[in-house]
């Protein structure tokens, strides 16, 4: 005697097996054009709208989640890099201090009345998006899979609607003939029988036919059911879906943006300390170069003075030895060279394209010398034409020391 457990399991599979067997037979009808298809064509259009939601919004949570990794891997190298700085940046250079607190400490800063460092607004960053973008898009994709297993189960039970319909339209087709024939008794086993059988053999024919009729009849109104109510929940759902999208891809963008605006606005900060001690390094580097320069020249101009003297004590009457000294505009402080382009907004600026170099002059009355602003002649005029008169005002940030 069979087990109770594996009898209802084999009867399942036996269903399930009948099933796929119905459904290929009339999938097989339908093509050949032996049997009418159920089409929708707006639930088709509602459908493909769909798989293009899927897959745009299943790409877009894989590229966010590639970004959010590419922000954790750009904080790794960030601090290994800030790292390498201190490590290789020499005790006497300028700015020690400062590099050391900005690289081991992380320039710790106020911000919103809180002290946070360079780690705290990579941190903040990464979990900002993951909290509201990629957690937004987590939520929106994963109502995919149970929605596309529901059309397939929904296209499936068309099948089965399609089948059961047709199979008790040909079951009303033979009633009538059955029918017909009951009416009048022809066959060989009727015209045997007594007549009080015959009765008895009509009715049974009847009854059995009636019992398949019923039963095509029951099995169609159970799948047009199931047929229908996963349609209309369907038809219901997918208009709705689609029109979120808007609101989803606002709300990840939005919020990206806004957070990439407030990380990339505080970093910057911390990479303009960083730049200025870069700056006054090369300044220190230049001043430092300038100084041994002048002691040099200094010692040449000793040695030429006592040559000179020489020569001027042993020249005959009359005859004074000269020297060439390079000539420079009166007023010349040093010289600077334009690391941008510069546009002047009034008469007395002067324009500058990146490289040029220009000298520097004082101010004939230091109170006209606002902040941030220098005063100058380019030094390729100066050259040619030995001529200030084209002088100019001109951005002090726009330029560096040379």
């Amino acid at each position: 005697m069979a087990e109770p457990g594996k009898s209802v399991t084999a009867g399942k599979l036996a269903i399930n097996v009948q099933k796929r067997l119905s459904r290929a037979q009339e999938k097989v009808l339908q093509k050949l054009g032996k049997a009418d298809e159920t089409r929708d064509v707006v639930f088709e259009e509602m459908v493909a709208k769909f798989n293009k939601q899927m897959s745009e919004g299943t790409k877009l949570h894989k590229d966010l989640k590639a970004y959010m990794a590419a922000v954790k891997t750009m904080h790794d190298a960030s601090r290994r890099l800030q790292d390498c700085l201190a490590d290789m940046y020499d005790p006497e250079w300028f700015g020690k201090e400062e590099m050391d607190t900005l690289v081991e400490e992380m320039i710790e800063k106020e911000m919103d009345n809180n002290l946070e460092d360079t780690d705290t607004l990579w941190l903040d960053y990464h979990q900002n998006i993951n909290d509201k973008s990629l957690n937004t898009l987590d939520t929106y994709v994963t109502q995919f899979p149970d929605i596309k297993a529901r059309i397939a189960k929904r296209d499936r039970k068309m099948v089965d609607f399609d089948s059961a319909r047709h199979h008790f339209a040909s079951l009303q087709k033979g009633k009538k003939k059955d029918e017909a024939k009951i009416a009048k008794p022809a066959a060989l086993l009727e015209m045997a029988a007594p007549s009080w059988a015959q009765g008895l053999i009509s009715a049974h024919q009847v009854a059995q036919t009636n019992l398949s009729y019923n039963q095509a009849e029951e099995d169609l109104g159970r799948a047009q059911k199931i047929f229908e109510e996963l349609n209309v929940e369907l038809q219901d759902e997918l208009p709705s879906l689609w029109d979120n999208r808007v609101g989803i891809y606002v709300t990840t963008f939005q919020a990206l943006a806004g957070h990439q605006e407030k990380f990339h606005k505080e970093m910057s900060k911390l990479s303009q300390n960083l730049n200025d001690i870069m700056t006054n390094l090369e300044e220190q580097r230049q001043l430092k170069k300038g100084e041994t320069a002048a002691a040099k020249t200094g010692d040449n101009a000793n040695s030429k003075e006592s040559n000179h003297s020489e020569s001027a004590s042993s020249a005959p009457k009359g005859v004074v030895a000269s020297g060439s000294d390079p000539e420079l505009p009166p007023g010349f402080i040093y010289k600077v060279k334009a690391i941008h382009d510069y546009t002047p907004t009034d008469n007395d600026e002067m324009e500058l394209k990146m490289g040029d170099v220009v000298l520097a002059l004082a101010f004939d009355n230091p109170d006209e010398q606002d902040d941030g602003w220098l005063l100058g002649v380019k030094e390729s005029h100066w050259v040619q034409h030995k001529d200030i008169s084209v002088k100019g005002v001109f951005p002090e940030n726009f330029t560096q020391k040379v």
